[in-house]
């Protein structure tokens, strides 16, 4: 998929796979049509959604990450234009959307994974640097490492002698 091309839950997606100085864990809400996350960003914890193609309180977590920034609010083709440099980047990118906060997070997207990324995946993830691996959802109680059974094993609790 092109970069280019991201808007609503797959654009929010890659810009939580792009934070992964930020981001720990990413999940979908609303039947799947919200991205959510878990993160701490700079000292603000963050728990719930993350939708910066439509809230610039989302999206100033890449606007704080811009060292150079320069953007055009329309260009002759109605697009908005964005060119920037992103902490931990080691290029200028471009970006272009309907919007200027569009613009700047497929610049974003494009400064970490290139012009194009793959599909959204929409199970719950943990992010270690730049790889998404599957997370799987655990018992209330943890992990549970000595199931009762009905055979007698050490840990039953099982009824009292008569």
């Amino acid at each position: 998929m092109n970069v280019a091309d991201l808007n609503g839950v797959a654009l929010d997606y890659w810009v939580a796979r792009s934070l992964h100085d930020f981001v720990r864990e990413i999940y979908f809400t609303d039947s799947g049509e919200t991205v959510s996350i878990r993160g701490n960003d700079r000292g603000r914890p963050w728990d719930g959604r993350f939708t910066p193609s439509t809230s610039w309180e989302a999206a100033s977590a890449v606007l704080e990450r811009a060292q150079r920034l320069e953007v055009r609010e329309r260009t002759a083709g109605g697009a908005a234009l964005c060119v920037a440099e992103f902490e931990g980047a080691h290029r200028t990118v471009e970006g272009r959307g309907d919007s200027l906060r569009v613009a700047l997070l497929r610049a974003f997207v494009a400064s970490r994974f290139g012009e194009s990324v793959d599909d959204v995946l929409r199970e719950p993830q943990a992010l270690t640097g730049d790889r998404a691996r599957l997370i799987g959802e655990q018992t209330a109680g943890g992990i549970v490492e000595d199931v009762p059974n009905p055979d007698g094993r050490i840990g039953d609790i099982q009824s009292p002698p008569r």
